[in-house]
């Protein structure tokens, strides 16, 4: 069963774009803390008296809560009102950021990171659904192109910024720069977001419906791929940068830029473009940013190529999200927070694994095998999504 949603005057309001922009404010943000770690992680290891692998499971460790978090977050949330269950989920993370800045050793750094990856995966598996209540149906791709505007901000900024300030005053200052900024986007929240009730209780039998549809779980198994392609590259760009292309910080901070400014052109491709059928994009961030890698692989000691391709590469990151997530709406709309819950929990998982796998790899063997695992998945994702029109509702697929 479908849970059901009412406003409070009974009906859909007005598109609220003030509530989108908060939300677009909290995506950088969560996207800014979970993956900061990726510009710092080689003094992060040093601070903490581990290796580069181990401290990559700084994001493998927010990954597997944030799989938890947006299984059980619409359950667990039972008829609460979601406006209040996103501003707890914005607390959760200026909590998390105050205790990996303030972390002394690497245990209290992974309680920080595991408290994020609860915020993560709730606010994540809510998003679209609350997105779809804020605007009409036909404004959902732009609005959700805008809210991971976000996401291209904390692309384009985070890494360099974090990379450029952790080199000067110690990455523990990067963390407590962010904490400010979260605590004015809890009170834009509580100011912008409409009162959002939910009628129904949902259960888990609504996931499980959701999985025995052929199209969504063969969605959802693309979605996973195509993730963990991604992020078991950029996991551990940082350490192919140093050593393959040879940069320093203030190369590796370009760089960052780069593939972060990028998300821009991302973003708004995915806003203009994303509309009806959504089929024959679906394959293009795995073809597109498995090429890229794979270009890396090969031409990736000039500094020139590495530019380009991570350009490219930033450049679908972004669109990535909004291709993604239109396919959700257009495909469960009958179950948008339960089909949230298990696409969140699907991307975390890979982003989880991607960290986990490229650490090994890059302990066990090399940086490059980390790369070429990344290209593997990549692969497979395309070879799944074929032409994309598997991946669709039946009565969508033939429109």
């Amino acid at each position: 069963m479908a849970i059901a949603f009412t406003t409070d005057a009974g009906s859909k309001p007005d598109a609220a774009w003030g509530a989108v922009l908060s939300m677009a404010l909290c995506v950088a943000m969560l996207i800014a803390s979970e993956f900061m770690p990726v510009s710092l992680l080689t003094p992060m290891a040093q601070g903490l008296h581990a290796t580069t692998g181990q401290t990559g499971q700084a994001i493998s460790i927010s990954g597997l809560f944030a799989v938890a978090a947006s299984m059980m977050i619409t359950t667990a949330a039972g008829t609460l009102n979601r406006k209040w269950v996103l501003v707890a989920m914005t607390a959760l993370m200026l909590l998390s950021l105050i205790l990996v800045a303030a972390a002394p050793n690497f245990a209290v750094l992974m309680i920080g990171r595991a408290l994020l990856g609860i915020c993560i995966g709730g606010f994540w598996a809510l998003a679209t659904a609350v997105i779809m209540r804020l605007v009409p149906e036909n404004d959902v791709p732009r609005a959700l192109a805008l809210m991971y505007g976000g996401q291209a901000i904390a692309a384009a900024f985070a890494a360099p910024i974090g990379s450029y300030l952790g080199d000067m005053f110690g990455w523990r200052a990067v963390f407590w720069a962010l904490t400010p900024i979260v605590a004015g986007n809890l009170v834009w929240h509580i100011v912008a977001l409409p009162s959002l009730p939910a009628s129904q209780r949902q259960d888990f039998r609504t996931m499980v419906d959701l999985l025995k549809r052929p199209y969504f779980l063969r969605g959802l198994v693309a979605a996973m791929l195509s993730w963990g392609s991604a992020f078991t590259m950029f996991t551990y760009l940082r350490p192919f940068l140093e050593q393959v292309t040879g940069v320093a910080v203030g190369t590796l901070s370009i760089l960052l830029l780069v593939l972060g400014c990028a998300g821009f052109v991302g973003t708004w491709a995915a806003g203009r473009f994303v509309s009806g059928n959504v089929a024959p994009l679906l394959r293009l961030p795995a073809l597109l940013m498995g090429g890229c890698t794979l270009g890396l692989l090969l031409l990736g000691g000039s500094v020139a190529a590495a530019g380009l391709f991570l350009a490219l590469w930033g450049a679908m990151n972004t669109a990535m999200s909004v291709i993604w997530m239109t396919w959700m709406s257009q495909n469960a709309a009958d179950a948008p927070e339960a089909a949230g819950s298990l696409m969140v929990a699907a991307i975390q998982a890979s982003i989880l694994l991607g960290a986990v796998i490229g650490g090994l790899l890059l302990d066990g063997l090399t940086i490059m095998a980390t790369f070429t695992g990344s290209v593997v998945l990549a692969g497979l994702a395309i070879s799944l999504i074929g032409s994309g029109q598997r991946l669709l509702k039946p009565d969508r697929s033939q429109t």
